[in-house]
């Protein structure tokens, strides 16, 4: 970071605004007006920006960074996941190696070949795709991770650096979304932002995002009574449930920035989001559709801590 300045600078494969706080927030974003119909935030065509420039880092590197994916059972939902994540990798020039596993393999197989992976120079990130099979414990699975291979975010020890305001490899829907938001111009610092849902992989590592931003921060979960009512206060919307259409319209603030993170297949084969999208876009100024929205940017963060992470290992080398 470069103190006391506010000139672009390229960090780590992406353009941000260097800052002197954490939560400080560049005069430039605008706040979203009132519109009869909101702007369509474009995740899609912002992701393929991105991969151009992690890919033209990459590929210029003396080393290319290396990512193992791992699969374990055959869940039709999973098995896309990690293929477009192989896919991404290979695109960037990155090198990708894959480990599928059979539904029944034992949790200390699986242990052990994250302790291989662990010691293989030639590997700075391990993804395990979630969910796993009931029989293998999931927080032993990224406890074993090495924090500095954990492309995902998720292990305690970068949870823990997020919410101190010092971050290494960060969640990559929640960092997708903050870089998302920087794109066009959104305003952070002391606006109201409401998280609905508080898994964690989006919506509790969403709020500290938003936190490190200088946002006021709302978290609502399966037990907050009047969920409409935090809805209505929200300038920044931020939804990650599961729930087709959870969010009606109606609830949105005019004006608001809604950020839908649901992806739901509905029986028609079509997929829906968590918020009811077109009564939503009435009143919103910025809006994610689904697809097309959130989900390009989360593959592309990954791949953006995984360079990060390679950048890291060629340092102690």
């Amino acid at each position: 970071m470069i103190r006391g300045s506010r000139s672009p600078v390229n960090f780590k494969g992406l353009r941000v605004v260097a800052r002197t706080d954490p939560c400080d927030n560049p005069r430039q974003r605008r706040e979203p007006k009132n519109r009869m119909s909101a702007q369509l935030i474009d995740g899609k065509a912002f992701a393929a920006g991105l991969r151009q420039d992690i890919g033209r880092r990459a590929t210029a590197r003396d080393r290319a960074p290396g990512l193992a994916v791992v699969l374990v059972g055959a869940d039709p939902a999973s098995q896309i996941y990690v293929r477009n994540k192989r896919q991404a990798c290979e695109e960037a020039g990155f090198i990708s190696k894959a480990y599928d596993l059979p539904t029944e393999t034992p949790e200390a197989k699986l242990l052990g070949l994250i302790d291989e992976l662990n010691a293989d120079p030639a590997i700075d990130g391990i993804l395990v795709q979630l969910p796993l099979p009931a029989h293998i414990h999931t927080e032993q699975v990224i406890e074993r991770i090495r924090p500095d291979k954990d492309v995902d975010g998720f292990h305690p020890y970068n949870l823990g650096r997020l919410a101190q305001r010092i971050p290494k490899l960060r969640p990559c829907t929640p960092y997708g979304i903050i870089k998302l938001l920087e794109h066009y111009g959104e305003k952070f610092y002391g606006r109201n932002a409401v998280v609905v849902g508080a898994s964690n992989i989006v919506g509790r590592p969403m709020a500290l995002e938003l936190l490190l931003m200088g946002a006021t921060v709302t978290v609502c979960h399966r037990f907050t009574e009047h969920t409409d009512r935090h809805v209505a206060e929200a300038d920044i919307l931020v939804v990650a449930v599961g729930k087709p259409g959870l969010v009606k319209g109606a609830w949105v603030k005019p004006g608001a920035t809604v950020i839908d993170v649901g992806v739901n297949r509905m029986p028609d084969g079509k997929l829906r989001g968590d918020v009811e999208f077109e009564a939503a876009r009435k009143r919103a100024a910025l809006i994610t559709p689904v697809p097309g929205g959130v989900g390009p940017m989360t593959v592309t963060m990954l791949l953006a801590n995984t360079l990060t992470a390679a950048e890291e290992h060629d340092k102690k080398r």
